[in-house]
């Protein structure tokens, strides 16, 4: 399982990509689109942003996964949005987007986790590794 350390130092690389890019490079990432997802703090009430993949997008919804590489906690980032399910995104360079998060049922997750791990056995290999259920999050853009 990648430590905290490591987590964050892909993040940060991640990040330097896209700048040093200008936002050309950095918004696909083994063979998923990249999403930068914005939460707000459960503890602390500021701004905390990450760089995740998707491995499903349903029309307008985008599916995120909260595997932390199969570790046995949640990552931050899903506790975060877990508190506050309204959250920013932003995906492919486009500009960011307001979003309600919400974890998928138990009938949802069947279906889109049968979806996902056909296209990406890694999460498959994630799941196999803890024992915790690894949250499938939905990600739609607010209603207007």
């Amino acid at each position: 399982m990648p430590s905290d350390l490591q987590l964050k130092t892909m993040n940060l690389v991640h990040r330097v990509i896209l700048t040093a890019s200008f936002g050309k490079l950095g918004w696909a990432a083994m063979g998923m689109p990249v999403v930068e997802l914005t939460t707000i703090g459960r503890k602390s009430g500021q701004p905390r942003t990450t760089m995740l993949t998707s491995p499903l997008q349903e029309g307008d919804k985008t599916i995120i996964v909260a595997s932390r590489g199969g570790d046995d906690h949640h990552p931050a980032w899903f506790l975060n949005l877990r508190d506050h399910p309204e959250v920013e995104v932003r995906i492919g360079g486009k500009p960011k987007q307001p979003m309600n998060a919400r974890i998928a049922d138990p009938a949802e997750r069947a279906d889109l986790w049968t979806k996902l791990t056909a296209a990406h056995q890694n999460y498959a290999d994630y799941q196999s590794g803890t024992d915790r259920e690894i949250p499938v999050v939905i990600l739609e853009p607010l209603s207007k």
